[in-house]
C-alpha cells in the first residue's frame, strides 16, 4: 500500500496499490466523498500511465489542482521512487 499526502486540496491522504502496472485499492481520506469515490472506481484496474494521462492537470474551482490531479501526482511519485529503487538494487 502506497500512501501520499496531497497538497492544495481537501483530501488529506491518498492510498493505493500497484499490481502488474495496474492501480488497485484507491482510497481518499477526506475530500468530496462522491467525487473521490467516483475517481477511485473509474481508475481501479487501469494502467498507471493511463490514469496519470487522464487525471493530470484537472483543477477544482479556483484551485490549481484537484483530488484527481493529486492522484496523478501520487502515481508519478510512486513511479519515480520505484524507478530509483530498481536502479539501486
Amino acid at each position: 500500500m502506497y500512501e501520499y499526502i496531497p497538497k492544495g486540496v481537501c483530501s488529506r491522504r491518498i492510498t493505493f496499490d500497484v499490481v502488474d502496472g495496474k492501480v488497485k485499492n484507491i482510497s481518499f481520506l477526506g475530500g468530496c466523498d462522491g467525487n473521490t469515490q467516483g475517481v477511485s472506481k473509474l481508475a481501479e484496474g487501469m494502467d498507471i500511465e493511463e490514469v496519470i494521462e487522464k487525471l493530470s492537470g484537472i483543477t477544482c474551482g479556483g484551485k490549481p489542482t484537484s483530488c484527481p490531479d493529486q492522484l496523478s501526482n501520487a502515481l508519478k511519485e510512486y513511479i519515480e521512487i520505484n524507478k530509483n529503487k530498481a536502479v539501486h538494487k
